[in-house]
């Protein structure tokens, strides 16, 4: 190809408070009756003043804390200005110049760094919902969204392809999570992502003159698509001499492709300005200690210390730190019998698909007990052993892999030899060919 992708993200994350942004409105509204959790301030009516959410800016400054970024002592609220049926106001509470963090970054398991440029505070609108009735299409409301609390994470335009794209969307996904400010839940929109692609020419260092943006796409698989849509159609725009459209497209899963909506306004065309009705936020060092020592442990720091702590090998120590209730059901497990090695205990989690909402610890930690018992064999005694095996008898290994798969009941008999009938002949095929592969 002789473009290079240039890549940016904005992600939408709603936070899991109990009320909304500026009112006192429930913010659980998901599946509600319409327009069931509104007041006179989250629905813009005259007179109606907003007062702020402590509980979400902290968690907002939270998030810019796990994603390394810098943490102003000054901020403050800007209202955005657009006019849509679902902004009651006319306006959007959010925040311009003066964010609550800026400058941060996140590694992909490249080492690449993706710059974060700012994560801001600001609120959600309300939904539109389009319907027949009687024979006749309406587009009908539902405020009860509208002013939910919501942080927006801009990055850096850092990324080449979708599949770097992809793997920093899990990865702010487990962080969000881990937090336990979001359930990031992108079937009920509470996790929504917007890409800005364009292309350059490769060895061209300078960004590109246009951006595409791509709205509210609520699927990592589909970010996936979309990116690659783009990517094909502005380079044949590029090739036939023409340069592609700034403009905002939405992705449409149905036909895999993207299609326009509007042409792509600039900052300008919004006529930011301070919010009269809310006082700037000023921050003292010690009130940004007290929110990083409320901080859990995040996943990078944990799959590190599973590594080093429990001598697990990086592929089991990602699986585990997926989500934090596997990682806390390992850790809690590994207490339990010092004498079972917590090598079992993450390959019996890992394997065996242990469902953690049914199985207690202590359980699990039985059954691996059991299952020792009957055999005789720890899980590490016999990978030990069949690794010497194969490693003595590397041409039935070959044979093997050339596809002469009788050459592995060869290395079952030798492996039962070693073992002196202490395993199943059935569990020692299986592992050799875990092993194998």
């Amino acid at each position: 190809m002789k473009y290079t992708p240039v890549i940016g993200l904005e992600v939408h994350v709603e936070l899991k408070t109990k009320s909304k942004m500026f009112c006192s409105c429930s913010a659980d509204y998901f599946g509600q009756k319409p327009n069931s959790h509104t007041c006179p301030v989250c629905l813009g009516l005259p007179g109606a003043l907003p007062v702020p959410n402590k509980q979400a800016i902290e968690w907002c400054v939270m998030i810019g804390l796990s994603l390394n970024c810098k943490i102003p002592l000054f901020s403050k609220f800007d209202r955005k200005n657009y006019f849509y049926p679902d902004l009651p106001k006319g306006y959007q509470i959010s925040q311009y110049d003066e964010p609550f963090a800026v400058k941060g970054s996140i590694k992909l398991s490249s080492g690449k760094m993706i710059g974060i440029t700012r994560a801001h505070m600001e609120e959600d609108t309300g939904k539109l919902l389009h319907e027949t009735i009687n024979g006749e299409r309406v587009s009908l409301i539902d405020f009860n969204r509208s002013s939910v609390p919501l942080v927006e994470i801009v990055t850096e335009p850092d990324f080449t392809d979708a599949k770097e794209v992809k793997e920093y969307l899990q990865k702010l996904q487990q962080i969000v999570r881990y937090l336990d400010v979001s359930d990031a839940d992108m079937e009920k929109g509470e996790m929504r992502l917007e890409p800005n692609i364009s292309l350059r020419p490769n060895g061209s260092k300078g960004l590109p003159k246009y951006k595409v943006e791509v709205k509210n796409i609520n699927s990592f698989n589909f970010v996936e698509d979309a990116i690659n849509f783009e990517i094909k159609r502005q380079t044949e725009i590029l090739e036939s001499g023409e340069t592609p459209l700034q403009e905002t497209r939405g992705w449409n899963e149905d036909r895999k492709k993207t299609i326009s909506q509007r042409v792509k306004e600039e900052a300008n065309d919004y006529r930011y300005f301070p919010d009269p009705d809310i006082p700037p936020i000023r921050w003292k060092e010690p009130d940004i200690e007290n929110l990083r020592n409320k901080m859990p442990e995040l996943p990078e720091e944990k799959f590190i210390r599973f590594i080093k702590g429990y001598n697990l090998s990086e592929y089991n120590s990602e699986q585990l730190i997926r989500d934090k209730a596997t990682a806390d059901y390992f850790e809690e497990a590994v207490k339990i019998d010092p004498a079972i090695s917590s090598k079992d205990i993450a390959n019996w989690i890992i394997n065996k698909k242990i469902n953690i909402d049914k199985i207690l610890p202590a359980t699990l930690v039985k059954q691996i007990v059991s299952a020792q018992s009957v055999s005789g064999v720890t899980g590490e005694e016999l990978e030990k052993v069949l690794k010497t095996v194969l490693e003595s008898n590397q041409k039935s290994v070959d044979d093997y892999k050339a596809g002469k798969t009788n050459a592995i009941m060869f290395l079952v008999g030798q492996s039962m030899r070693e073992l002196k009938g202490k395993e199943k002949a059935d569990k020692v095929k299986a592992e050799l060919e875990k092993l194998l592969k």
